[in-house]
C-alpha cells in the first residue's frame, strides 16, 4: 500500500485484525473478517438452496453442478477412505467441512471482500476441533477399551521401548494433528492474501503515483496479481479438500481393525 509521503509499504499483518464495523463494543461486535464469513455461509446456502430446491431425475445444469461437488467428496474422499459404510456415517460432516472451507476460502479473491473467512485462527481452528473431536469419537465408539491403549501403545514394541514411544504417539496422534489441521489452512490463507494485496497495491503505485516508465512496472504487477489471483483459486479449492482428506484419513485410522 502506498502512503501520503510518496513511498510504498507492503501489506502487514495488521489486515488480519479490522477494527469493527458495527455493534462496536458489544458482544455482537462484527468486523470485516466476520461480515466476511456471513457472506460466506449465505452464499454457501443460497448455492445449495438453489441446486436442490428443485430436483429432477434429469437434472439442470445448477443442480449437476452442485450434485458433482457432493458426489467428489462422497466418492473421492468419504467412500473411498473409509468405506461405504462408515463413509455414510461421516459423509455429513466431512461434506460440511469442505464447503464451508471452500466458500470462506474464496472470498480472498472475490472483490470488495478480498480477504478470505479462513485467514484468521477462529474458524480453522473450531474446524479442527471438530474433527479432533469427531476423530475421537469414532475410535471410541468402534473400540471403547482399546482405543487409546492401542494409539499410545502400539503392538509389537518392546515394554521398555513404550518410555519413547509413547510420549510421541501421545504428541503426534493427539496434539499434533489439530494444531496442523489449523495451521495449514489458516497460514495458506494469510500468504495469499498478503501476496494478492502486494501485486495490486504495486500495480496502483507503479501507474498511478509513479506513472512514465514506471508504469511498465505497473503491467508486470498486474500480470503476477491475475495469474497468483487464479493459483489462489486453486489453492482454496486444494486445501478444502485436503482439510476433509485428512479428517478423513484421521477417522479411517481410529476405526481401523487393529483398534
Amino acid at each position: 500500500m502506498s502512503t501520503d509521503d510518496g513511498g510504498f509499504h507492503g501489506p502487514s499483518i495488521d489486515e488480519f485484525f479490522p477494527g469493527p464495523l458495527l455493534f462496536e463494543d458489544t458482544p455482537f461486535e462484527i468486523n470485516r473478517i466476520i461480515l466476511v464469513r456471513y457472506v460466506a455461509v449465505i452464499a454457501l446456502l443460497l448455492v445449495f438452496w438453489l441446486g436442490t430446491r428443485r430436483m429432477s431425475v434429469v437434472p439442470g445444469r445448477f443442480q449437476s453442478l452442485v450434485e458433482m461437488g457432493l458426489d467428489m467428496v462422497r466418492v473421492n474422499i468419504a467412500d473411498d477412505l473409509l468405506g461405504k459404510k462408515d463413509g455414510k456415517r461421516f459423509l455429513p460432516i466431512l461434506t460440511t467441512m469442505f464447503f464451508m472451507i471452500l466458500f470462506m476460502n474464496l472470498t480472498g479473491v472475490i472483490p470488495f471482500l478480498n480477504i478470505a473467512g479462513t485467514s484468521v485462527i477462529g474458524v480453522p481452528l473450531v474446524l479442527a476441533i471438530v474433527a479432533y473431536i469427531t476423530f475421537i469419537y469414532a475410535g471410541v465408539k468402534k473400540s471403547p477399551k482399546n482405543f487409546f491403549k492401542n494409539s499410545l501403545f502400539p503392538s509389537g514394541v518392546p515394554w521398555p521401548v513404550y518410555i519413547i514411544v509413547t510420549p510421541i504417539e501421545f504428541i503426534s496422534t493427539f496434539i499434533i494433528r489439530p494444531i496442523t489441521l489449523t495451521l495449514r489452512l489458516m497460514m495458506n490463507m494469510i500468504v495469499g492474501h498478503l501476496l494478492l494485496v502486494l501485486f495490486f497495491a504495486a500495480t496502483q503505485f507503479f501507474v498511478v503515483q509513479m506513472s512514465g516508465w514506471w508504469t511498465l512496472l505497473g503491467v508486470g504487477t498486474l500480470a503476477f496479481g491475475l495469474a497468483f489471483t487464479l493459483f489462489e483459486v486453486l489453492v482454496a479449492v486444494l486445501q478444502a479438500y485436503v482439510f476433509a482428506l485428512l479428517t478423513a484419513v484421521y477417522i479411517q485410522l481410529a476405526v481401523a481393525e487393529e483398534h
